[in-house]
């Protein structure tokens, strides 16, 4: 359930997305999943890929600010109420969720959600009592 994630530090300006992907692809490394938060000026791509140590040398060499985070995958259902019955259970144990995205599975019916948890450890073993599951299980 716990992984890593790459963030990249970008300007915002058009092309340069594409200019990362494509550094991303020609290293052969496959992006899972993504999430992208900006400013005017600048903004923050969050990545989960099949291999986070080799995708953040090849982006430090390529002159990127980059920082590798731990993060909390957990599988949902694919239905109304899914994202909520998560949520619910993580609040009704005081754990404080920074921020997340999610992405649909390669599974039918399930999706996962991203979440920064500054309480991980805790959040991984209450989600893993309840029948979540991540995306190495």
């Amino acid at each position: 359930m716990i992984i890593k994630q790459i963030s990249i530090f970008i300007d915002n300006k058009p092309g340069r997305l594409a200019e990362i992907t494509d550094i991303i692809a020609a290293n052969n490394i496959n992006i899972q999943a993504l999430s992208v938060a900006d400013t005017a000026h600048f903004g923050v791509l969050r990545i989960i890929v099949d291999n986070p140590l080799d995708v953040e040398q090849v982006l430090r060499k390529a002159g990127l600010t980059v920082s590798v985070t731990s993060v909390i995958t957990a599988s949902i259902k694919d239905r109304p109420g899914g994202l909520a019955e998560v949520l619910k259970l993580l609040s009704a144990h005081d754990i404080q969720i920074e921020y997340m995205y999610a992405f649909i599975a390669k599974h039918e019916n399930e999706a996962y959600v991203v979440m920064r948890i500054e309480a991980e450890g805790a959040a991984e073993k209450l989600l893993r009592e309840h029948g979540f599951t991540g995306v190495e299980d």
